[in-house]
């Protein structure tokens, strides 16, 4: 037999999720029978499997080490030789600037090579983490953004902050602002609105100004921070957060994204290419705000946090805006 202490890092959360976690492995059909046929308990007592699990409670573990470890999976750190570029870091979050052509997390091909991988083994060389001592609990991220699009990502280090942040998120208490260039001219601040549709095969959305079948509603907050010949400067503000949506929304209303290869304009595009290198859209998630956090981060509430622009974007800006 073998005995959990239950900790903050699994605490709150249902008894077959963590299960599902610890024994990671394991068929859903075999973790449901074990509880059904008493080898696992909880406290010493029979379970259930959406009992609600709190620090201190003891699960209890009626199988042979040989079955436990089968079911386990790996506890390694995977190595990456990507540093992440930390904007700001405390006992509970880590927040990243993320470079354009990274991905957020890993990819068949591209363990190591991405935010969640390095931010891991980062805090597994500082010593913050250990997957050998925890049972379940791995350093998450709570926000993506696409492979091309650079700026701030908010990592978890424990469980009560991944689940704050989250829930946090979901509320709209944590208040996400992108830099953007766009083609044309955006003189007032504005909001839209719009109900996007994404075709799965070419991983690719499309605005409707109509709801229709499964699309779902976007907003999307504009705000112009400068204006030069053929373009604007825009701080957006995602009020709701789907899959490309800004780079569609603005292209939708006739002012694509530079630099955007899936909803630009080829001729911007072209241009900025040829002059700057650039390949990829011009935007970057650049400021983040927190609000109403409660315990164990309300010292985040009204706090902001900037990532700077990278090089290349950086040039631009200057150039166009002075």
């Amino acid at each position: 037999m073998k005995e959990l202490i239950i900790d903050k890092n699994e605490s709150e959360q249902r008894l077959d999720r963590f299960l599902k976690k610890y024994l990671s492995e394991a068929p859903q059909s075999f973790i449901y029978k074990m509880i059904r046929k008493k080898n696992i308990k909880l406290n010493d007592k029979k379970a259930n499997p959406d009992t609600i699990i709190v620090e201190g409670d003891t699960v209890q573990l009626y199988l042979a080490d040989e079955t436990i470890e089968k079911f386990k999976g790996k506890d390694e750190v995977i190595k990456s030789t990507l540093i992440p570029k930390i904007i700001y870091e405390d006992d509970n979050i880590i927040l990243i600037n993320k470079p354009v052509g990274i991905l957020s997390h890993s990819a068949d091909k591209e363990y190591g090579n991405n935010i969640v991988d390095s931010m891991i083994h980062y805090l597994h060389v500082k010593g913050e983490y250990n997957p050998r001592l925890e049972k379940t609990f791995t350093p998450s991220i709570c926000n993506r953004l696409d492979r091309n699009t650079s700026g701030i990502i908010i990592g978890a280090k424990n469980y009560a902050s991944l689940k704050m942040i989250n829930d946090s998120i979901k509320k709209g208490n944590v208040n996400k602002y992108y830099k953007t260039i766009v083609k044309g001219i955006i003189k007032k601040d504005e909001t839209i609105e719009g109900y996007l549709i994404k075709n799965e095969e070419l991983n690719k959305v499309k605005i409707l100004n109509e709801k229709k079948d499964d699309s779902k509603k976007v907003i999307t907050r504009i705000k112009p921070l400068a204006i030069s010949g053929e373009y604007s400067l825009l701080e957006i503000e995602l009020i709701t957060g789907r899959t490309h949506q800004i780079r569609a929304h603005l292209a939708s209303i006739g002012h694509p994204v530079i630099g955007d290869i899936k909803y630009g304009d080829k001729k911007t595009n072209r241009y900025f290419q040829e002059k700057y290198g650039l390949d990829s859209q011009f935007l970057h998630a650049y400021r983040i705000v927190f609000n109403e956090l409660d315990e164990p981060l309300e010292y985040l509430n009204r706090k902001e946090f900037i990532g700077k622009l990278g090089e290349k974007f950086e040039k631009i800006e200057k150039d166009l805006f002075k």
